[in-house]
């Protein structure tokens, strides 16, 4: 008997995933090209749109067709997308339409004020729209909590990284937070007994910056006919797998910032479009969740392209686009400046070092801001207090402080643990991959980036969601996510 309610199911995810790469790329607009007079309108769309998925993905026939498609013959591939089907309408059913087009208006407007007051360094006149989103979030965290029968924080990391929950993430975050402080010690004593490294001298022409980052986009095996790269305040990687739109931001008085920007960003995009061809628009077609999508983009920029052998290759492509001359545009200059460790303010610019302390403070200050024992007003002070107890440097603002991510203007509680998860899994999955392939170190040395992209389409992308995060991993390293090997790249990396 053919699968029936099945074919049903996958017909109408088709739609549904049509109606989510409209609402990417309208958001990617949203945040590049549109100008400033089509904020409203683009709220209104996104939130129509919104209230579409969500009404197509909870309709009242949907339990009835995912429990007649479980009795029905279907392939390995087909009940795992019967299951993320379920996962998928289990989130959704949970919250009514009207917190939907509540959700989708406020953070529409709480992420459009936030670029303008943070420019202005302005925390008092976003305040109030983020104190709206924060209240919709919780609302949405209890309604999915429900559902899920989960803590109402665990839910939405779940949105994020499916079956994700606060006890992994401690699990993961503990060893990190007892020994990161000590390695960073170390390092900071090693780094002042060498060169400190000098940023070439600039200005450095934005159109230079671009011309140099489609060039490395197309080493890493970027297809421009399926994408293309833009500016925007905060970098990011949209769009559809067909479709790929990412994004970077200049700095002329230093390149490194929007090159290894990209070369993150690309690592996502080449995570989009490895994703298995044939369950395009289907829940089992998409990326595994975002300590895997973290991953694959970490993997390219902190674990490949920070390497010795990479930098030997990058260091004359810089020089060439940009016309530098002397030692400050070789490759021992240049890799100084890659692998610098600080005690930075800004998380995007962080090294790989004290990068998970400055996840560790959004977790600790989104999960307070969520159970109500921190106020949103006092926001700024306890960011301030966690930055000098974690990183060792406190914000003189609010710029530079606790406006300096989109993330919860923009609704998205639950989101940051992925990042540290993401880079545990990158240096798991890198050191798997040497070891499958050692020729891959020197491949990278002449900007050969086949051999690890072929692994990493084998190994991850391929499977799209198929499996967990864990059975991912222990099927491409054979051991599930853990902070060994990480800490291991730490050692060796910066102490070796």
């Amino acid at each position: 008997m053919s699968p029936q309610a099945y074919g049903f199911l996958h017909e109408r995810f088709a739609r549904i995933g049509a109606i989510s790469g409209a609402i990417s790329v309208l958001d990617w607009d949203s945040q590049t090209m549109m100008p400033k007079g089509g904020a409203e309108a683009r709220a209104e769309q996104l939130a129509v749109l919104s209230v579409l998925h969500h009404e197509a993905i909870s309709a009242d026939d949907f339990p009835d067709l995912l429990d007649r498609a479980e009795e029905e013959t279907l392939s390995d591939w087909q009940s795992a997308n019967l299951r993320e089907m379920r996962r998928m309408h289990r989130h959704a059913t949970a919250m009514d339409p009207g917190l939907v087009d509540a959700f989708s208006r406020a953070t529409s407007e709480c992420e459009h004020a936030w670029r303008e007051a943070r420019a202005d360094d302005d925390f008092a006149t976003v305040l109030p729209l983020l104190e709206t989103v924060i209240d919709l979030v919780r609302d949405q965290a209890a309604a999915k909590a429900d559902a899920l029968e989960v803590a109402p924080y665990d839910a939405l990391i779940d949105m994020y990284e499916p079956g994700g929950s606060s006890q992994k993430i401690d699990h993961l975050f503990a060893p990190l937070a007892d020994r990161l402080p000590e390695i960073l010690q170390r390092v900071l004593e090693r780094q002042s007994e060498s060169p400190t490294p000098v940023v070439p001298q600039g200005p450095f022409d934005a159109g230079r910056q671009k011309e140099l980052a489609h060039r490395l986009m197309t080493t890493l095996g970027f297809e421009f006919e399926h994408g293309r790269v833009d500016v925007s305040a905060h970098p990011f990687c949209g769009g559809t797998s067909d479709d790929v739109r990412l994004t970077t931001r200049f700095d002329e008085t230093d390149f490194t910032s929007a090159v290894m920007a990209v070369i993150h960003e690309t690592g996502h995009a080449m995570y989009e479009r490895g994703l298995p061809p044939e369950w395009r628009g289907q829940p089992v077609g998409t990326a595994r969740g975002m300590a895997v999508h973290e991953s694959q983009s970490l993997m390219f920029e902190m674990q490949a392209c920070r390497d010795n052998g990479f930098i030997e290759f990058l260091a004359p492509l810089t020089k060439q686009v940009f016309g530098g001359e002397g030692a400050d545009w070789g490759a021992d200059n240049l890799h100084r400046l890659t692998t610098k460790v600080e005690r930075g303010l800004i998380r995007v610019d962080a090294d790989e070092v004290t990068y998970p302390l400055h996840v560790m403070l959004r977790y600790r200050l989104e999960s307070a801001l969520l159970d109500r024992s921190l106020a949103p007003a006092d926001l700024p002070g306890a960011w301030r207090e966690g930055m000098a107890e974690l990183v060792g440097a406190a914000p003189p603002d609010d710029r530079d402080g606790c406006m300096q991510d989109i993330h919860w203007y923009a609704g998205a509680f639950g989101y940051f643990p992925t990042y540290t998860m993401g880079a545990l899994a990158a240096a798991q999955l890198f050191q798997a991959a040497k070891r499958a392939d050692p020729g891959i170190p020197e491949a990278l040395s002449r900007g050969d980036f086949t051999g690890l992209l072929a692994w990493a389409r084998e190994k991850v992308h391929r499977w799209g969601s198929y499996h967990t995060t864990d059975d991912l991993l222990q099927a491409a390293t054979g051991a599930p996510l853990g902070e060994d090997a990480f800490l291991a790249h730490l050692e060796e990396r910066y102490l070796g």
